[in-house]
């Protein structure tokens, strides 16, 4: 399991923007995100730089 720090995510719809944005990435099995916290939660075998970058081009600040 990997958990990213991520900034700007307001709302549940910015934990589904994120989700849904790493969903697509290749060897995830299951993402979460959690704005309250600031975390998304990766599990599967994923690098954690692809990681960082689809959060990023979704349009939020993230940090492994």
């Amino acid at each position: 399991m990997t958990t990213i720090d991520v900034d700007g995510m307001a709302c549940t719809g910015c934990e589904d923007n994120v989700t849904d944005a790493l969903g697509e990435l290749p060897g995830v099995e299951s993402a979460s995100a959690d704005h309250e916290a600031g975390t998304a939660t990766v599990e599967g075998d994923v690098d954690v730089d692809a990681v960082v970058a689809a959060i990023e081009d979704a349009g939020y600040e993230a940090s492994a």
